[in-house]
């Protein structure tokens, strides 16, 4: 380690002198008591001080329940849960699955010739075909009394193995898709009830879907979100009936 090098005796006296002179300097304002104007300033600091304090105590507490009321708006506007208000699970298989269904929708709902696998007058093989496929007993939902009618259903290829799809169509042309499908071993072993459901606008369309049973179900649409959980809620209820 170096030693510091000392300044020459003249300079610390030097230094010494100067240090005194500048003490002496105004002597007589030091020892006057503070102006009143003075304490006063200090004094409206000091006030200032306290509620930029209590602003940022209270601006921490708003941003908490600003946050708390957004989570708390989130879960209302986007759950609907038919079953107790039991939690979704919000695996990467079931983010997958819900936008597989909105993307099958957007590809074959358009078609006209082609829009289905099995049509409508086959529905008795259709069901029978594709439950065996997804080695689940499948109900083809009756949505008559909403208005739409089933075109038919075709299988599809998902993460986890086969899938289903119903389509039904109304009057007007419009038309709406049941998907269906395993979401694999997580969500086989998740409890029996966990049933909910959930609003998603991930995709060409948005969607409502739901995981029971290990199994997830997703109706999509080019619908109004209320239109669509109307429907969803009608098929959930159809599909919960056959199960139970």
């Amino acid at each position: 380690m170096n030693t510091p090098t000392l300044p020459p005796d003249d300079d610390l006296a030097a230094w010494e002198v100067q240090r005194d002179a500048l003490r002496q300097l105004h002597r007589e304002v030091l020892d006057e008591p503070v102006p009143p104007a003075l304490l006063a300033a200090a004094g409206l600091a000091d006030k200032q001080h306290a509620r930029q304090a209590r602003w940022m105590r209270w601006g921490g507490m708003a941003a908490s329940i600003t946050l708390a009321f957004g989570a708390g708006w989130l879960a209302n506007t986007h759950w609907a849960a038919p079953a107790g208000g039991a939690v979704l699970a919000r695996a990467p298989a079931t983010r997958e699955f819900v936008h597989a269904a909105s993307v099958a929708h957007a590809v074959y709902a358009p078609e006209k010739r082609h829009p289905v696998e099995v049509a409508a007058a086959e529905q008795q093989h259709l069901a029978q075909w594709l439950s065996k496929r997804l080695d689940k007993p499948l109900k083809v939902p009756d949505l008559s009394a909403e208005g739409y009618a089933l075109v038919g259903g075709r299988l599809l290829p998902g993460g986890e193995g086969a899938r289903a799809q119903f389509m039904f169509e109304r009057a007007g042309g419009e038309r709406i898709t049941l998907y269906i499908g395993s979401l694999g071993p997580d969500a086989n072993a998740s409890r029996s009830d966990e049933t909910a459901f959930r609003f998603s606008a991930d995709g060409p369309v948005p969607s409502f879907y739901w995981v029971d049973r290990g199994f997830g179900y997703a109706l999509s649409g080019a619908l109004s979100r209320d239109a669509l959980l109307g429907l969803a809620t009608a098929v959930y209820r159809q599909l919960e009936k056959t199960a139970g």
